[in-house]
């Protein structure tokens, strides 16, 4: 993608096992992490490196390892300070019932296991708290978009895990992913079924996790469309939110200790409609420091764009 207006497809990196539409990827160092809802797929570890050499693509790749330690998952977390995955969305018949697990990947061709947490989780961030609530300072703190509520857990001792709260809302369709401010005050979750049961337009939760012992909902956003929000993202002040079928929609949260959050732009990837359904825009990443933005679109691939002069 160095050419954004140009870019090559390189080639893919076949399943595991059967055939499946989900895949989630994170990287740590040089190496990408995979997980599927495919049966059996466990975690394949490429390594990105080799993509620098290709020569005539595209072409098909192989996985260094696959840690089979556990079968299919819908997410993996990486907390990049400290080495470690996080399976999440696993098999609810699991030792931890579809719970984070702990992976040690600090050397990424050969995971460790150490254990996990035994509450479902869909999503889930994990940081090295930096954050307002000085009592944790420095500990590793995981935030679970579980489903019903959000639940901030202890992860520093993977032996022992320490649940510090829950916090649940009004007209829970269901939590599935959130993501902290720059500051770790404030905590962004989209639900991903209330535009669909409730009828409300698009509706992002803030909740005040000032401290992490006792969270505090602060205020709730909504869109200008009736679309169904799915995976969020802060980088400085701007929330990126893919948004299904309203595409991509970029909101300035410089205002949110005032509960005002303002969309400043959007794209929409799926022109077809703005309705509750699941189709269009997946996912965003605006984390290139060139200020270009990747989108995933379910039904029309992968788009690169700019924010426009």
């Amino acid at each position: 993608v160095t050419d954004t207006e140009n870019p090559i497809y390189l080639g893919k990196l076949p399943t595991a096992t059967v055939n499946s539409d989900w895949r989630d990827v994170k990287v740590y160092n040089n190496y990408a992490f995979v997980v599927s809802e495919a049966n059996n797929h466990g975690m394949q570890v490429f390594d990105l490196t080799k993509l620098r050499s290709v020569t005539n693509p595209p072409q098909n790749f192989t996985a260094e390892t696959t840690f089979t330690d556990f079968g299919r998952a819908h997410n993996i977390v990486i907390n990049e300070s400290k080495g470690y995955a996080f399976p999440v969305g696993t098999s609810r018949s699991g030792p931890y019932a579809g719970g984070p697990l702990f992976i040690n990947i600090q050397n990424p061709l050969t995971p460790i296991s150490e254990g996990g947490f035994r509450n479902y989780s869909h999503d889930a961030q994990v940081v090295t708290y930096e954050g307002p609530d000085t009592e944790h300072t420095g500990k590793e703190i995981l935030i679970g978009s579980n489903e019903t509520e959000i639940v901030i857990v202890d992860i520093t001792n993977k032996a022992n895990p320490i649940k510090l709260s829950t916090i649940s809302y009004a007209n829970v369709g269901y939590a599935h992913q959130g993501w902290f401010t720059q500051d770790m005050r404030y905590f962004l979750l989209g639900d991903e079924l209330d535009e669909m049961r409730f009828g409300n337009k698009t509706r992002t939760v803030i909740f005040d996790f000032s401290d992490l012992d006792n969270p505090q909902l602060s205020f709730n956003y909504f869109g200008p469309t009736d679309a169904i929000d799915h995976n969020g993202y802060v980088k400085n002040n701007t929330f990126y939110l893919a948004n299904y079928t309203a595409g991509i929609r970029i909101i300035d949260i410089t205002n949110i200790a005032n509960k005002s959050m303002t969309e400043v732009g959007f794209f929409d990837t799926y022109p077809t409609n703005n309705i509750a359904g699941f189709n269009g825009a997946w996912s965003v990443y605006p984390y290139f420091e060139s200020g270009n933005i990747v989108i995933s679109d379910i039904d029309n691939g992968l788009f690169i764009v700019k924010k426009s002069q």
